[in-house]
Parts: structure tokens; sequence; C-alpha cells
């Protein structure tokens, strides 16, 4: 079982709710005060293959973003492809093994690092099913666990309260908790009444985190993956976020009336005169200002760009894509995509890091190991 001083668990209360924002904060902070730091994500589900190893997406951006020395195959120990959930009910697969595992690798890391963070998947109760939920792995591990909830009062406190039912099924002890995506002009009354409602089951609160938008924002690489296509152009912004998106089917005097700097403009292929006015305009702020006006295309419909726009699409230095289907499919795509945090996205990584370095608690992150601390004072 693991030394709890040497390490925490850290699982979310549902979906989207910022978990890694929350690792790669935490492990930037965790760096900056011991001599060296692992990282274990036990059970994975949106995976790569490196190496010929199926590795966790989060694994390849914490490893890669700090540098981390242990293997792939430590840091990434069980991957839950398309399938494995009826392979194991028809009794092809052993979660017992798979617990063991988990453990033996979380025992390397643990052993060849003065600390070492074990992020779950998802709510503390995802994996049920394989037997290999969040509460079962941070128990079998013995670490004590933060829970990391959306901001807000009443809703944040009925999560958490479904999952410290499991967590206490399973014995394990609640750390802290998080508040993540918390509404600025909401922050301190909701800092002071969630202290008070956790109080009562003596759990401290260890950060509420404002909410950010550009956090949120996807970048046009999002785009790609979400319509499973190509840049035509402007491979070179493949990170940039837009401040707004915008769906265009009126008239071509008032959209260029309106047309905006960083806006990611959604239209028909077949819609020439909007497609040559964002050109346009693009070209004149290089032309006349020497400044790029860093918008966007996405073209959509049945018919493709036309051949003169494809070899227009090819001077400037402007991202634009094409997907086959109606601007209204596309734009609903876009309002319901959750954009997550890319090992790319050098920008977002850093203010995600900043953001959870200055609103969370040193005192509850660190550990209180005698010789650890004085390593850190050293």
């Amino acid at each position: 079982m693991a030394d709890k001083n040497k390490g925490f668990f850290i699982a979310a209360t549902g979906q989207h709710v910022g978990k890694t924002t929350l690792s790669l904060g935490l492990t930037a902070v965790l760096k900056k005060h011991l001599p060296s730091v692992g990282f274990i994500k036990p059970v994975g589900q949106q995976h790569v293959t490196i190496d010929n190893v199926k590795v966790d997406k989060d694994v390849v951006l914490i490893k890669k973003q700090f540098d981390l020395s242990a293997s792939w195959e430590d840091m990434s120990p069980v991957i839950i492809p398309s399938g494995f959930t009826k392979l194991y009910l028809d009794g092809g697969i052993d979660s017992d093994l798979l617990l063991n595992k988990i453990v033996e690798c979380h025992e390397r890391i643990s052993q060849a690092h003065s600390f070492t963070l074990v992020e779950g998947t998802g709510h503390v109760g995802v994996g049920s099913i394989l037997e290999l939920s969040n509460a079962r792995v941070a128990s079998k591990l013995g670490l004590d666990i933060i829970l990391i909830s959306s901001g807000g009062l009443g809703s944040a406190f009925d999560e958490l309260s479904l999952n410290l039912s499991l967590l206490k099924a399973w014995n394990v002890k609640v750390k802290g908790v998080i508040l993540n995506k918390v509404l600025s002009e909401k922050k301190e009354m909701i800092e002071y009444y969630i202290n008070k409602a956790l109080n009562k089951h003596n759990i401290p609160v260890i950060g509420v985190v404002p909410y950010d938008p550009f956090l949120s924002k996807p970048t046009i690489q999002d785009f790609e993956t979400l319509f499973q296509t190509k840049l035509l152009s402007g491979e070179s912004h493949r990170m940039r976020h837009f401040d707004n998106v915008r769906l265009v089917a009126g008239s071509v005097d008032a959209f260029y009336e309106e047309l905006l700097p960083n806006q990611l403009i959604i239209t028909p292929a077949s819609r020439k005169d909007i497609i040559d006015a964002t050109l346009m305009r693009h070209q004149e702020e290089i032309t006349k200002w020497h400044k790029d006006y860093q918008g966007g295309l996405i073209l959509t419909g049945r018919q493709p760009p036309l051949e003169e726009h494809m070899e227009a699409f090819k001077k400037v230095d402007m991202p634009i894509l094409y997907a086959p289907l109606c601007s209204y499919d596309a734009m609903q795509m876009i309002t319901s995509f959750t954009a997550k945090i890319q090992m790319a996205d050098s920008e977002k990584i850093e203010k995600a890091i900043h953001l959870i370095e200055d609103h969370i608690d040193l005192n509850f992150i660190l550990p209180k190991t005698s010789n650890l601390l004085e390593e850190i004072r050293i």
C-alpha cells in the first residue's frame, strides 16, 4: 500500500469539470516545490498508440509537458478500448489481474519519485462495470482522494454527495475538494458557503478556481478533428483560438459591416460573395496595417469550394477548412463541442497552469513528511 504522504488521487464529480486542467496545474505546483514528481493514470479511455503502446491522451500531455521519466507502460497501465467491456462481461478479462498491474506500475513510479499524482477517469464510479472504479483503485493504492467539481453551490454539493457515498463504501478518505469554473462574480459567496457545507463533513476546500472562457475556446485543429477533415490553408495557425463564431447566411453588405477580427466564419462553400469579402478583408489588414486579422473560415454544404477559391486559399495565411454538411448542422456540432487541452496548445497550457497555481492552498497539496519538507526548504 502506498504512503499517503507521497501522493494523492484526483477524480472529478462528472464530465467536463476540468480535471485535465487541474492535473496540469497540480503537477506544475508539485514540481516547483518537490525534488521529483511522478504521474500515472491507472485507467484510460481516449488513447493514442506510441511505440506500439496504447497510451491515454492525458498521460501524453502530462509526460511531454513536464518531461517525466517513467515509461508509457507504467504511466498508462490499463486502457479501455471499444469492445473491452463486452469482452470482460463474457469472461475474457480478469479485473484482479488488471488491478494488480495498476498497483505494480504505481509502485515503480512511486519508488522512483518523491511524490506521485494519480489521475482518475471521470467521476469516482467510472469503471465500476469492470470492477475498476476510481474508488476501488484509490482504495487499493491506499491513497486519499481530491474531488474536483464544477463551480456552483447546490448542484456542486449534490454531485459531491453522490461521489462521497461511493468513496465511503470503499473506505477512501477525501483529502479535499476543488471547485473549478466558478463565475468570478460569485466566487467569494460560493467559497464561503461551500466551506460551510463541507465543514460538517470535515472536508476542506483546497481551492476555488474561477471560470476562464479562454480555456473553453476550441482551436481550428479541434474543428479539423470534429469534422474529420484537413485544413485547406493556414496550417501554421492550427492552434488559433477565436473570440466568437458566426454563422453567415445573409447579405454580403451586412456581413462585411459587422466583420470583426479573430472571428470564425461559417458559411456555405457556394457563397462566393462571403468568401471573397472575407479574403479581401484579411488581405487589406496585411497590406494596410501589416497585421494578421486572425480570422478563420469553415465552409459547408454538399458543393465543395470552387477551384478559383482553392487557388486563392493557397495564397493567404488563414486557416480554412471544408466540412461537407449543412451550415446549421455544423453550427450545432460546434456549439455542443467541448474543447480539450492539446499538447501543442502552449498558450492554453500556460494559462491553465497559472490559473491553478493562483487559486489552490498549498498547505493541503504539499506532503507533510518531514524529510520532504526539509528538501523543499533546501
